[in-house]
Formats: structure tokens, sequence, C-alpha cells
């Protein structure tokens, strides 16, 4: 009887210490990313994306 409770204890333990684990690696791996790049644009902003692109550089989009 009591080992049932030790080994649950112990099975608990190893799963918390395996969810911190992946807690801090998931925090380290976000906080590695660079913050300094332009978000993606949302869908159906392309149209305003390519007119953007053709006026940096000097054209006019075709129609």
């Amino acid at each position: 009887m009591v080992r049932e409770g030790v080994s649950d204890h112990i099975r608990l333990l190893i799963v918390g210490l395996f969810a911190y684990a992946t807690y801090r690696f998931t925090k380290k791996v976000i906080d590695d990313v660079p913050d300094d790049f332009d978000p993606l644009p949302m869908p159906g902003d392309e149209r305003r994306a390519l007119r953007r692109q053709s006026a940096a550089m000097g054209v006019e989009p075709r129609r």
C-alpha cells in the first residue's frame, strides 16, 4: 500500500520536472527570436503589399 503512494509521488515529480524543463526550453527559444523583423502580412493584404512594394521600386502595379 505505501509503495503505491510513493511511486505515484515519484511519477508526479518526474512529470512535473519534465513539464518545467519543457517550459524553460520553450521560453528560451522564444526569447532567442530577434524582434527586428517585419511581421508577415495578413491574408487578403497581398494587394496592399504589392502596391507598397511597387511604389518602393518606383513602378506602378499593372492591373
